[in-house]
């Protein structure tokens, strides 16, 4: 990965941010353990600690992710809702996930339960953000009707589970992550780390089968590039 050089060391740390951006990158872009991106430094001859790792990927995890949801444009006004269970700490918790049709996740939102409260109370916080959708399309989980019919009145509500095939493929990599890290140790950091992975997965996972070879390689993956040394800049303590 091409970095940026020469720029201010961030007060406090040993290791330049360059360093410390490279580290959260590669935990959240390959979906590596701390113990791989150790391993990724330590064939740089940098020696940093996993657990050093982790406190990076916890306290600059959300930085990018602020920076992504501040360029990006705003979701298409259709919307797909869905909920998973994320077990944490050895209890159920459900994970409440919205994903637009450009295949972009707007928000998430970690709950205790999978009722008409916690359905209305996420419905909630992604209009105060975006507005009310055209369309929401659910599976049939009957709590999902009456917040939508309060909430955004004017929304085509389709609940099929068919339809839903794209929300439920959004789901993957958070299995992929519970399984690396042995499940979430808190409704918290489950909410602080998914907050982070979906952002900076929206960036360099572009819909690669809609992109020529030359697109890819000269325009997305080069942008989002542009857009991560950018982030680095602004990193701060």
């Amino acid at each position: 990965m091409k970095m940026p050089s020469k720029m201010p060391r961030l007060k406090g740390f040993r290791f330049p941010r360059e360093i410390i951006a490279y580290a959260v990158w590669v935990y959240h872009r390959f979906a590596l353990s701390t113990a791989d991106v150790e391993y990724l430094l330590a064939e740089r001859d940098v020696t940093v600690s996993r657990e050093t790792i982790w406190q990076w990927v916890n306290r600059f995890g959300g930085h990018f992710a602020n920076c992504i949801r501040r360029d990006r444009p705003a979701p298409d006004d259709k919307w797909h809702l869905d909920e998973v269970v994320s077990p944490t700490n050895g209890r159920k918790r459900w994970l409440w996930r919205a994903v637009d049709a450009n295949g972009d996740t707007p928000d998430i939102l970690v709950q205790p339960r999978r009722s008409a409260k916690a359905a209305r109370r996420f419905l909630k916080r992604l209009i105060s953000q975006f507005g009310e959708p055209r369309v929401v399309i659910t599976d049939k989980l009957q709590s999902y009707f009456k917040p939508i019919r309060d909430l955004a009145p004017g929304a085509d509500h389709r609940a099929h589970k068919g339809l839903n095939n794209r929300i439920e493929g959004s789901h993957r990599p958070t299995r992929k992550r519970e399984k690396l890290m042995g499940r979430f140790k808190s409704p918290k950091q489950a909410q602080r780390f998914l907050a982070a992975h979906d952002q900076i997965n929206t960036v360099f996972r572009p819909r690669r089968h809609q992109l020529s070879t030359v697109s890819y390689r000269r325009h997305a993956r080069t942008d989002a590039f542009g857009l991560w040394d950018g982030y680095i800049a602004e990193m701060n303590v």
